[in-house]
């Protein structure tokens, strides 16, 4: 491996996690919408934090519920299939999207129906990003966040194994560095590994194309020394936070920018919440297209994920990569 500078410190990646695993233990709450008793609206974005030398450090992530309003650009029909370092797509006269918040979030209706995020479908396509598939296909794109390991990865991959499902797990450079034998066992068992940037910083903040090259290129330089193989072209912004600038930059570097459709709150190391609770709200809410968020952190999704893949697939869902919704 060649050596590379201004990454991290042990001392401070330490000191770093330390810092933020002290401020995640906000309660998230849902609330509706005020007008809809059968509408719930959640964001939920993942930590701050992730690792290491420059404060970031997903701690495996977090789960946020609370209150969002929604806007979307006019519709555009989807373009799936672009080619890496593409220049941006151009959406319709008038179909610029406009996001409403910088916070990912859904609304949910029905069950089984898929909720409505910040933007549609089809008007997110236009920058190759996806936060949910076809709705008249029941396949599940399974995503896992990691931040940093602290052994429930092991069973996670064991139970995605027994089932043949191939999943995409988004990594930080703390991740790749302090559990590099997980990085390879990912690639040898077939799963897709994704950028989850760096340093897990406030990707909105950031509108210099450089500095966010070098957070992307950082982790996937990294990944390539470890495993000789290439990163998967999908990008989780952290926390879910993005705005359109984000989003077109992204694009220029060839990656498609996936959000997620479903998730639950598994991120609090000291309050996981209990086995029956997440597999009802997990089962009660899956949908058709379902681009499933969890974290490689959660001791509940370690210890759930073999009984909740035989739910699902006993609810006739199947499962599939992301590259078969992407086309990348």
């Amino acid at each position: 491996m060649k050596k590379r500078t201004g990454r991290s410190g042990f001392g401070i990646a330490v000191l770093s996690l330390a810092v933020f695993l002290a401020g995640c233990g906000a309660d998230p709450s849902e609330s509706d919408t005020g007008g809809r008793a059968d509408l719930t609206l959640e964001v939920v974005p993942i930590p701050t934090g992730e690792e290491t030398a420059n404060g970031g450090a997903d701690n495996g992530g977090g789960v946020e519920e609370k209150a969002q309003t929604f806007a979307a650009g006019d519709s555009a029909q989807k373009d799936a299939g672009a080619e890496p370092t593409q220049k941006p797509k151009i959406p319709p006269r008038g179909g610029e999207l406009v996001l409403a918040s910088e916070d990912w979030g859904l609304s949910f209706g029905e069950p089984h129906s898929q909720p409505r995020g910040n933007a549609t479908a089809q008007d997110l396509a236009w920058y190759d990003a996806y936060y949910v598939g076809d709705a008249d296909e029941k396949v599940i794109y399974l995503t896992f966040d990691c931040g940093y390991e602290n052994g429930n990865t092991d069973p996670i991959l064991t139970a995605l194994k027994k089932h043949g499902a191939k999943a995409t797990f988004f990594v930080v450079g703390h991740f790749l560095e302090t559990a590099p034998d997980l990085a390879k066992r990912m690639v040898e068992e077939g799963h897709a590994v994704g950028n989850h940037t760096y340093h897990h910083l406030d990707m909105p903040t950031i509108s210099d194309p450089d500095t966010f090259r070098k957070e992307m290129e950082d982790v996937s330089e990294l990944f390539l020394e470890i495993t000789g193989t290439e990163l998967s072209p999908c990008y989780r912004p952290p926390q879910g936070k993005c705005n359109t600038q984000n989003l077109e930059m992204a694009q220029e570097l060839g990656y498609c920018t996936i959000f997620w459709s479903l998730a639950h709150v598994d991120w609090d190391q000291n309050k996981q919440p209990g086995h029956e609770e997440s597999l009802a709200k997990l089962t009660e809410r899956i949908h058709p297209g379902a681009i499933v968020l969890l974290h490689n952190t959660s001791q509940t999704n370690g210890e759930i994920l073999d009984e909740l893949l035989t739910r699902w697939e006993e609810m006739g869902y199947g499962f599939a990569p992301l590259s078969e919704l992407t086309g990348k």
